[in-house]
């Protein structure tokens, strides 16, 4: 490109409407990438603390050691961890209150276990529909900007009697500008969404697994001691 047709020209002769429009892609562009980075540091942090806790509870500690620590470390753990620890305070609470059936006891454990799961999934997908939102609403905003800066070339042309290549192209590389640069911030944000859901749904998928376990370990716990339960996570 020569000066005149470089990319900063373009958009300082363009009309104010493409502008607006490339203005606002170019900050969309920056706040999700700005998601996109925060994200993958975030689910990271997540998959860490996850087999790190897993790790620990397989190790044989006794639960009663398990959820003492879960729950003085409830804001620094990861969420399977602070799952578990949802799921040993309504046991020991429903404990402290004299219920002694089997079935209430598990119940309340797992509701408290699936609440944990639901508000720590919304967590995750913090971001993720803003992403989906970029990816799929910045072509058309830049496509609208590319159809109002060709009218707005084409009405200029109208006044000249003689219309050459030199006299339209500028007007319709500044309208294109603003499709190229509504993909460049859509393309990344598509991505980064299909990538994220994917990376979310497997964690969700082994904090599920891991609460049936869990579930599992409880149920053989209440048929073997009617106190609080010290069976270790190995079960042994």
């Amino acid at each position: 490109m020569t000066e005149d047709l470089s990319i900063v020209q373009l958009m300082l002769n363009a009309s104010w409407v493409v502008q607006a429009v490339v203005l606002l892609l170019i900050v969309m562009s920056i706040v999700s990438w700005a998601a996109i980075f925060r994200k993958i540091f975030a689910i990271k942090r997540v998959q860490n603390h996850n087999e790190g806790f897993e790790r620990e509870f397989w190790s044989g500690t006794n639960l009663n050691d398990l959820y003492a620590a879960a729950a003085q470390s409830a804001r620094h753990g990861g969420p399977m961890e602070r799952i578990f620890a949802s799921g040993m305070r309504e046991y020991q609470k429903l404990r402290e209150r004299k219920i002694t059936d089997g079935g209430t006891l598990l119940d309340g454990a797992r509701r408290a276990m699936r609440a944990s799961f639901q508000r720590e999934l919304d967590a995750l997908e913090t971001n993720l529909s803003f992403l989906g939102t970029v990816g799929s609403v910045a072509p058309y905003i830049g496509l609208f900007g590319t159809v109002w800066g060709i009218m707005h070339a084409f009405t200029g042309l109208a006044s000249m009697a003689q219309v050459t290549l030199a006299s339209v192209a500028p007007g319709i590389a500044e309208a294109l500008v603003a499709t190229a640069i509504g993909l460049f911030a859509a393309i990344p944000a598509v991505v980064a969404y299909n990538r994220f859901a994917h990376d979310i749904d497997r964690v969700a998928n082994a904090m599920e697994t891991f609460m049936e376990e869990f579930s599992n370990i409880l149920q053989r716990n209440l048929g073997v001691h009617t106190p609080a339960p010290t069976q270790t996570a190995s079960g042994h």
